[in-house]
């Protein structure tokens, strides 16, 4: 791909980066020609425009690259929408506009795997993509919800107790021995007295991150897998244990209570599953070579395309937007 295997973007500026207009040119022709077969005079231009400038054909030619890549042909597998069935690439031009195409992606790719109706009767609390909120609780304690979150509450009769549905959660707990605070995710239990830390409920696991006090963390599939933390540790539930305490720096973990995102030597494709829950569209990745990369970074969560950009300028990764949100790195 033409790059080192680790780029540092480590900077405070949010990550803001100017659009390549020959990139964005390129990607307006090839939607183009995909709405409707062109005529004498569309063919006539297009012509001209890959003439002017190599850059013209090479970016055209590498988007075309892109929509036959395996990749990019499983994110659009067939899917019914709207009684229309939508094919791979290869199986048929797209007779759409573009906001639809896109659309159809993110479709594809996955962004209604919850049950949100659901989730949204259960809930008392709920942020958006891309927002947070702080909660002042009935008995004093602080609850700030990050990006997609949604929690319910029970605080009837002296409880005290939190179920994270979705998302990730921090608490500073007001102390009341007589009273424990309990927070439920998707796998595991925290309980307090007075404490603060953050619960995250993934897919596959819970992630317990503990500022300050103590927290005993307990494994909901079975009651005997448990871990005490201490301030500066973290530590996993899946369905089946706990994970070993590691060492945590709650300053880069909780970075988004400040409203930034902080990575040191991370894989790119882990700071990519990050991004995304702040991306209000959808992030595909066309080469999984680019998963591999190791990027260092501090962006703001305000301006999410900013950092991509950045970090595909910085890593030499192909950078395409496309209506609807849906961001393509190759």
């Amino acid at each position: 791909m033409g790059h080192q295997n680790e780029h540092n973007t480590n900077g405070t500026s949010g990550g803001s980066a100017s659009a390549d207009p020959i990139a964005d040119q390129a990607l307006d022709w090839f939607i183009q020609l995909r709405n409707s077969e062109p005529d004498a005079v569309t063919r006539v231009a297009l012509s001209t425009w890959l003439a002017e400038d190599p850059r013209h054909e090479a970016e055209f030619r590498s988007l075309e690259t892109l929509w036959n890549s395996k990749p990019f042909i499983q994110a659009v597998k067939t899917l019914p929408v709207d009684g229309l069935t939508l094919l791979p690439p290869k199986a048929r031009r797209w007779p759409l506009h573009a906001a639809a195409f896109a659309a159809s992606v993110l479709i594809a790719a996955g962004v209604w795997q919850y049950p949100a109706l659901i989730i949204a009767f259960q809930a008392d609390f709920q942020t958006e993509t891309g927002s947070q909120t702080t909660v002042h609780l009935p008995d004093g304690s602080i609850m700030m919800l990050n990006t997609d979150t949604a929690v319910a509450t029970d605080f009837k009769a002296g409880r005290r107790y939190i179920r994270v549905l979705r998302g990730e959660a921090f608490f500073d707990v007001v102390h009341d021995p007589a009273h424990p605070f309990t927070v439920i995710g998707h796998y595991g239990e925290v309980k307090v007295l007075g404490t603060a830390f953050s619960v995250k409920a993934g897919y596959d696991g819970d992630q317990v991150v503990l500022e300050r006090g103590r927290v005993q963390v307990l494994c909901l599939c079975d009651g005997k897998g448990k871990a005490e933390l201490e301030p500066g540790e973290t530590v996993s539930i899946t369905a089946s244990a706990v994970s070993a305490v590691r060492a945590a720096d709650p300053l880069v973990t909780l970075a988004w209570r400040e409203g930034r995102i902080v990575f040191e030597n991370a894989s790119f494709g882990a700071v990519l599953d990050e991004l995304r829950r702040y991306h209000r569209g959808t992030i595909v990745v066309a080469d999984e070579r680019v998963n591999q990369l190791v990027v260092t970074g501090n962006y703001r969560l305000d301006n999410v395309e900013g950092a991509l950009r950045t970090l595909a300028d910085a890593a030499g990764i192909g950078f395409y937007r496309i209506p609807g949100g849906l961001i393509i790195l190759r």
